[in-house]
Formats: C-alpha cells, structure tokens, sequence
C-alpha cells in the first residue's frame, strides 16, 4: 500500500491543553493533510472534536465514499498522525461509520 501521505509534514506535538486548543490543532493538521486526500479525488471535512474524550469525528467525501481503503487511510493515516502531533486526541472516526450518512431515504 502507498500512503497518500508520504512527505506530508506537520507540526510538532505541542504541549498544554487549553480549551479549544485540540480543535484549533486538528484544524491545522486537517489544513496539512487534505491536499493528500485530494490529490485522490477524495476530500475530508472535520465535523466535531470532543475535547473531554478526545474523539474526533470527521467526514470522508468524494472518491473516499467508495473507496474500500477509505478506513485504513482513516486509522493508518489520519488518525496516527492527529495522535501523534494533537495531544488530548484519542481517536478519528468517521461520520458515515457511525451511521449518520446523509444520504436521502425514501420511505
């Protein structure tokens, strides 16, 4: 597997947390990491970071809807890295996973 984000460098882990600092660094870090993800059709949109658990709940668009290693870019890539350089971030989950898609449903 090639990663989308061999060469993609962040920010060195900060330390101190302060309220709404995690969100303002996973901002910066989605900043860094999205021109990766779109460079496969593939875009990212953050949605919500729980500063008191440390969830941060993103949404996959475009190619990475379908794509079936959406969900190893996510852990592999995406969330190592939001651990590694955000302190306070457990883990990234992904909205669609959770089963809040979207889509229209007709009854």
């Amino acid at each position: 597997m090639v990663s989308v984000f061999r060469g993609v460098r962040v920010g060195v882990r900060a330390t101190g947390c302060k309220t709404g600092f995690v969100r303002a660094e996973v901002e910066k870090i989605i900043k860094v990491i999205r021109p990766a993800i779109q460079a496969d059709e593939g875009d990212i949109s953050l949605i919500d970071v729980d500063e008191a658990t440390g969830v941060v709940t993103v949404e996959l668009q475009g190619a990475c809807v379908t794509c079936p290693a959406s969900t190893q870019t996510l852990k592999a890539g995406i969330e190592r890295i939001m651990r590694d350089r955000v302190p306070g971030v457990t883990e990234v989950v992904e909205i669609n996973a959770l089963g809040m898609s979207e889509a229209f449903v007709s009854l």
